[in-house]
């Protein structure tokens, strides 16, 4: 009898503990729309220079969360963007058509508790991103004196940083709004500059975006 009587409270204990994780809904999973605003680089040579860089475009995300401590969660996210590479120098330009895909692991520092249905937070994390050329190379090039559009692919290190808010409208469902800066090197092989040309510049997608997550 004692031992059932142990084995039982030991049992209630445990579905107790079960039960008690369950209520904290530390897990978030959702995704989101935004857009990303680029600083680009530039090619100088003794041609002339030209801007090189990403176009301005739409973004999608998802992202899973998990709450690891009362005012700390970590975050997995993936983003796309929809972004032609291009050179433009005065009224001549030229594009190829492309997009990008970074994933990052973020740290996510909330100023307020996890019962708080209003929760902003600051955010910074790595992680990489993939420069995907989709598109052929224009014919003739438009700056040749400066440098060339290419048809091929890249991985950077990516860092970011921003920050934003979750708001929880129902029990197991959070709105979110986050301003993220994502930086990476200047991704030279999306371009071939002359001889002698300098590539300069950090490039940088500043993208204010906008979802829902569901909690669990």
């Amino acid at each position: 009898m004692l031992f059932t009587a142990s084995v039982s409270s030991k049992l209630a204990v445990g579905l107790l503990i079960v039960a008690a994780c369950a209520a904290q809904q530390n897990w978030e999973i959702g995704g989101g729309l935004g857009y990303g605003v680029y600083h680009n680089g530039s090619i100088i040579s003794s041609g002339g220079t030209a801007d090189a860089g990403i176009r301005n475009r739409f973004v999608v995300t998802g992202y899973a969360l998990e709450d690891l401590f009362e005012h700390f969660s970590g975050e997995v996210r993936y983003v796309y963007h929809d972004g032609d590479s291009f050179l433009t120098s005065g009224s001549t330009t030229g594009t190829v058509q492309a997009q990008s895909h970074s994933i990052t692991y973020d740290v996510l520092i909330h100023f307020k508790p996890r019962e708080s249905r209003f929760r902003p937070y600051v955010a910074g994390g790595l992680g990489g991103k993939y420069y995907d050329t989709t598109g052929p190379t224009p014919v003739p090039q438009p700056l040749p004196k400066i440098a060339g559009l290419t048809s091929l692919s890249q991985w950077k290190p990516l860092f970011d940083f921003g920050g934003g808010v979750r708001f929880r409208i129902q029990q197991h469902v959070t709105l979110r709004g986050d301003l993220r800066d994502y930086i990476t090197a200047f991704p030279d092989k999306l371009f071939s500059p002359v001889a002698n040309a300098t590539a300069r510049g950090i490039f940088h997608q500043v993208t204010p975006m906008f979802g829902i997550g569901i909690n669990f």
